[in-house]
C-alpha cells in the first residue's frame, strides 16, 4: 500500500505517467498498474484518464493529502527505527534558494563531520517551489526567506538575515564609495536573478521603493552566471553581502554595501511541521541553531 500511495504522490506531482513513472525507477505500465490497483483497494477512482493525465477526481485529490501523511509518517518510523539500532545515519535531501547555497554547504559540512554516517543532497531551487517540494515529500529540509512571503505551516531555526551589495569592477562610478542607498542606482548596468526568485522580488521591492524601475537586460537563475558578467566588464549586479564575498574571491571587483532601514530578511531552515521529528531532522534543526548562534558571536 505505501508503495502505491507514492505513485499517487508522484503522479500527482509530474502531472504525467511517464515522468512520475521515471522520478519512482519505474516503468510507466508498472505505475499505471499500481495505481489501478490503489483505485480497487479503495473502491474509488482517483485519476481522471484520456489519451493522457487528466488530473485527479475529488477522491483522487481527497486520498492524495492523506497519501502525503501516511507515506511521512510511514518514513519517520522508518527513520526513528533505523536510528535505535544505527544511531544517526540516511539520507538528508535539501532544497536551497541560490542564494543561500553557501550557508547550506557549511550547514551539512558540519552535520557530516558530527555525523559521518548522513548523507546530503543539495538541490538549488526557488522558494515557491521548495515549500512544494516540502509538501510532495521530495525533500526532508529546505533553506529559505523565513520573513518575507506565506510559509504555511512549518517548522524554521533561523540562520542568518540578509543584507545586499552592489557588486561592481573598480572602475564603476559607485565602486569607491563607503555605502550606496538604493536610489544611486539609477544609472547603473544591472544584471540580476530571474523575477521568479524571491531574492529578485525583494530587490525590486527596495528599487522601487526609491522610485526606480531599472531595465535588466541580463537575468539569470544561476548567482555565478551574473558575477561572471561583472568581472567581464560593463555591469554590477546586487547580492547578498556572505555570498557576494564568496563569489568575489580571486577576482578585482568591489563590494559596496546597500542602505537598508530594517536588519535584513530572515533566511533559515525550513521542514514540515510534526512533532516529533524524526532524529536525523531533529538534529539537523539543533546544528542549524547552532550555526547561527556562532555566526552571530
Amino acid at each position: 500500500m505505501i508503495g502505491k500511495l507514492e505513485m499517487l504522490i508522484a503522479l500527482a506531482r509530474e502531472r504525467h505517467f511517464g515522468r512520475a513513472a521515471e522520478s519512482l525507477g519505474l516503468t510507466q505500465p508498472t505505475l499505471s498498474t499500481g495505481i489501478k490497483q490503489l483505485e480497487a483497494q479503495l473502491g474509488v477512482k482517483l485519476v481522471q484518464r484520456g489519451s493522457r493525465f487528466g488530473g485527479l477526481t475529488p477522491e483522487g485529490q481527497r486520498a492524495l493529502v492523506r497519501a502525503r501523511q501516511i507515506v511521512g509518517d510511514a518514513r519517520r518510523l522508518r527513520d526513528e527505527m533505523r536510528h535505535s539500532h544505527e544511531g544517526l545515519s540516511g539520507h538528508l535531501r535539501l532544497a536551497v534558494i541560490p542564494t543561500a547555497l553557501t550557508w547550506a554547504a557549511r550547514l551539512a559540512h558540519e552535520f557530516n563531520r558530527r555525523h559521518p554516517n548522513i548523507d546530503f543532497t543539495i538541490l538549488s531551487r526557488p522558494s515557491a517551489e521548495i515549500l512544494t517540494m516540502l509538501e510532495d515529500l521530495e525533500i526532508d529540509a529546505g533553506v529559505s526567506y523565513l520573513d518575507n512571503e506565506p510559509l504555511g505551516r512549518v517548522t524554521t531555526r533561523l540562520l542568518y538575515r540578509e543584507t545586499y551589495v552592489l557588486v561592481c569592477a573598480p572602475d564603476h562610478p559607485l565602486a569607491d564609495r563607503p555605502g550606496i542607498g538604493w536610489g544611486d542606482l539609477a544609472e547603473t548596468r544591472l544584471c540580476l536573478l530571474t523575477p521568479d526568485m524571491q531574492n529578485r522580488r525583494i530587490i525590486n521591492r527596495r528599487l522601487m521603493e526609491a522610485g526606480l524601475a531599472p531595465r535588466v537586460p541580463i537575468v539569470s537563475n544561476s548567482t555565478v552566471v551574473l558575477v561572471s558578467h561583472v568581472v567581464r566588464g560593463g555591469w554590477a549586479t546586487i547580492l547578498p553581502a556572505g555570498l557576494a564575498r564568496f563569489l568575489a574571491k580571486g577576482h578585482d571587483l568591489r563590494l559596496v554595501p546597500l542602505a537598508s532601514a530594517d536588519d535584513g530578511h530572515a533566511v533559515g531552515l525550513v521542514a514540515t511541521h510534526q512533532e516529533p521529528h524524526t532524529p536525523v531532522l531533529q538534529s539537523l534543526m539543533e546544528a542549524a541553531q547552532q550555526l547561527a548562534g556562532d555566526e552571530g558571536e
